[in-house]
């Protein structure tokens, strides 16, 4: 889950409670500005996940991710978002990462 919010980023989500999660990493989640300049239509979805991607691949994002990704080799591991389908939604571009970091991660988007 990257943020708790409703789209404008203040409002609390209330269908997301904390017995639905036991571990929040926000740092996986988009900067701030990035989610607001695609909510606010600033940038289109293709802007938003090139920007996106490029920030997945810093050496802190990297190292983070590849963490995650060998806890995923040996535990199932789900990853939350109030998106609908992960065709727009950050976890997909997580997991794709992922699997770019560990080609025999298995893995399943829905």
């Amino acid at each position: 889950m990257s943020r708790h919010t409703l789209s404008d980023g203040l409002t609390k989500d209330e269908r997301i409670t904390p017995s639905q999660f036991h571990l929040h990493l926000p740092q996986l989640a988009p900067l701030p500005k990035l989610v607001g300049a695609y909510y606010r239509g600033e940038i289109a979805w293709e802007g938003f996940e090139s920007r996106f991607t490029e920030h997945l691949k810093t050496e802190a994002m990297q190292i983070l991710l590849m963490t995650l990704a060998r806890q995923a080799m040996t535990e199932d591991i789900t990853l939350l978002c109030i998106e609908a389908t992960p065709d727009r939604c950050h976890r997909r571009l997580l997991v794709e990462e992922a699997k770019v970091l560990l080609p025999d991660l298995k893995t399943q988007i829905n």
